[in-house]
């Protein structure tokens, strides 16, 4: 499979560049917990390639059109791969061609991450959403514009989810109507008058990278939300320094009540924890409404 998936891309280049890509050398390298990936060495520089047979068959064109929106951000500070070709599953699985990032650190690379991310959050937008749905993980999400902050996270993050795990597992009505119970309070535990905020939507330790260039920002799933949204998702698991946090501070300072806000905001991810993997998660999330009602 990895032979025909090399031919797919040679003849892709070919046909979208003009020109023949020889590749000189591949090499296995770690990418991520879903998907195969490997460095590949050509005349035209070094690609990252990563594919999978196994999800959407649109996961990796969506992945592109949120590397290029956070591309086209007004931000100086962070790296955000190139994609040089995106495929859509088929007869071939979906896979994505990218710059190579070369592996590198220097001690003002957290101050970096910090400021990177405020400038980045203070791109706008009109309304919350995007241009089309995309995944956070192997879950669609829900990206339909929407002027109504708490009505987009209320409906198309925290129910909507709540719809996905009643289809794939069991769901007691007594938790339904806790979520549901949250979702209509919403309105007194969220301001209503946010600004959306470009967000990189998956924002965990394991996609930020440093880099002989600088920091850099991998595996996305951008939309425009409340920014706080990013932040839940930045202190959920951690591997963000002090550092960093007194960066975007700095550069872009948060609103009263942000910590307890961002609590909120993780019951998404968790609820797409549990979609995606069971377990505990399943308490850890009714666990979390319940501290709000």
């Amino acid at each position: 499979m990895e032979q025909k998936i090399l031919r797919h891309i040679i003849d892709n280049y070919r046909t979208s560049f003009s020109q023949n890509l020889v590749i000189t050398n591949q090499k296995a390298v770690g990418g991520g917990c879903i998907s195969t990936s490997i460095k590949l060495e050509t005349n035209h520089g070094n690609f990252f390639l990563k594919w999978n047979a196994n999800t959407p068959a649109d996961l990796f064109t969506r992945e592109a059109e949120s590397l290029q929106a956070l591309g086209e951000a007004d931000q100086s500070d962070l790296l955000i791969p190139k994609v040089v070709l995106a495929h859509e599953a088929g007869q071939l699985p979906g896979y994505l061609l990218m710059d190579y990032l070369m592996p590198g650190h220097a001690p003002s690379e957290d101050e970096k991450l910090g400021m990177g991310l405020a400038r980045l959050h203070r791109k706008t937008n009109k309304a919350f959403g995007f241009s089309h749905n995309n995944y956070c993980g192997a879950t669609e999400q829900d990206n339909r514009w929407n002027s109504d902050w708490i009505a987009f996270f209320g409906s198309q993050r925290i129910l909507y989810l709540v719809e996905k795990i009643s289809q794939h597992r069991a769901l007691a009505s007594k938790e339904r109507n806790t979520y549901e119970k949250l979702v209509a309070r919403l309105p007194e535990l969220i301001p209503a008058d946010t600004t959306p905020s470009l967000i990189h939507g998956d924002l965990w330790s394991g996609n930020y990278l440093y880099t002989s260039q600088g920091p850099a920002l991998i595996d996305p799933a951008a939309y425009y939300a409340d920014r706080e949204m990013e932040l839940s998702m930045m202190t959920m698991f951690g591997g963000f320094s002090r550092t960093c946090w007194s960066a975007y501070q700095n550069e872009f300072p948060l609103n009263p009540g942000w910590e307890e806000r961002i609590e909120l905001y993780q019951l998404y991810h968790v609820l797409n924890h549990y979609y995606l993997f069971g377990g505990f998660y399943g308490s850890q999330a009714l666990s979390l409404a319940l501290r709000f009602l």
